[in-house]
């Protein structure tokens, strides 16, 4: 059996944060949101992601914060088989 192709990723690491509401707002109206998630994302962690989904070893080089969000999006990508070491 073949060797599993190593991918280093250079990019973003990014916590999505979504907002929905009913309708777009007008210009210079203001609207207030229906529901309100989170879900990890950037290009770079995205494309991590898929790689490793796709049997690569991949280690990704990027960049969290130190706030609530940066061990969650470390978690999330390990949980993918990144490595963020």
């Amino acid at each position: 059996m073949a060797d599993r192709p190593r991918i280093v990723v250079l990019g973003s690491i990014n916590m999505d944060l979504v907002a929905t509401a009913p309708a777009l707002p007008r210009s210079g109206q203001t609207v207030i949101g229906e529901s309100f998630a989170t879900a990890p994302g950037g290009k770079g962690a995205n494309q991590a992601v898929a790689a490793a989904r796709l049997g690569a070893d991949v280690r990704m080089i990027g960049r969290v914060g130190d706030d609530l969000f940066g061990p969650m999006l470390l978690a999330s990508l390990e949980g993918y088989g990144v490595n963020v070491e």
